[in-house]
């Protein structure tokens, strides 16, 4: 089972990025939309682990080689679907597969839930993925953080997507005061996502966001 989880995760991932990459070849999708393409789609990878994988050392296999390959990517720029460029000093990719790695040892060791984890997995993925999508097609109004421009309309579908995601993983894990949790997650995760530059939010939003969740189902009962 978990060797097979092994196998059904890479031929997932590498789905992803060839299906984006047909997508920006074709010039439906450009080089932005062909990056959120894959950082929504791997975030999915989550369920992969979920029903695959019994304990933190096959679970933290995959997103530990791809810490390497995403690296090696960065540097050499092997897939282009997913990098920004060599000029840009953007290491988001790697901290992606970080967070994946980090979350996977904590919730397949039982430090957190496994439902906590996938609440900061679909926000890195989802939230911040769609953010940045709505942020650059419709955003009017712009505002800077550390040096970092930010637009309102992104960081509102940042909250929405976050409360939504939140109130989803809560209903099927049966959580309490569900609702209080989730705006209390999506507040957090948005105000993590604006102070975090240079693709570091795909390590702090994750992280900071399951760890919280899991406290805060412990706490609000």
């Amino acid at each position: 089972m978990n060797l097979l989880g092994i196998i059904v995760s890479f031929i997932f991932v590498f789905l992803i990025i060839g299906t984006s990459t047909i997508l920006t070849n074709k010039k439906i999708i450009n080089g932005e939309g062909s990056r959120k393409f894959i950082h929504i789609g791997v975030s999915n990878w989550w369920i992969i682990a979920m029903i695959f994988f019994k304990n933190p050392i096959w679970a933290s296999i995959v997103p530990a080689i791809f810490i390497i390959i995403n690296y090696l990517s960065y540097k050499k720029q092997i897939f282009k679907a997913m990098e920004r460029g060599k000029n840009k000093n953007d290491l988001g990719t790697v901290y992606y597969a970080i967070s994946l790695l980090i979350i996977s040892i904590l919730s397949f060791s039982g430090i957190i839930d496994k439902y906590s984890g996938a609440i900061g997995i679909f926000i890195m993925g989802y939230g911040d993925g769609f953010a940045a999508i709505i942020g650059k097609k419709y955003s009017k109004k712009y505002f800077k953080i550390l040096n970092t421009e930010k637009s309102i309309e992104g960081s509102l579908t940042m909250f929405i997507i976050s409360f939504i995601i939140t109130i989803i993983f809560s209903s099927i894990s049966a959580q309490n005061n569900i609702i209080i949790t989730s705006l209390l997650i999506a507040t957090i995760s948005t105000i993590i996502e604006i102070l975090s530059p240079f693709g570091i939010d795909n390590l702090t939003v994750p992280i900071i966001t399951s760890i919280t969740y899991e406290i805060l189902t412990n706490i609000i009962k």
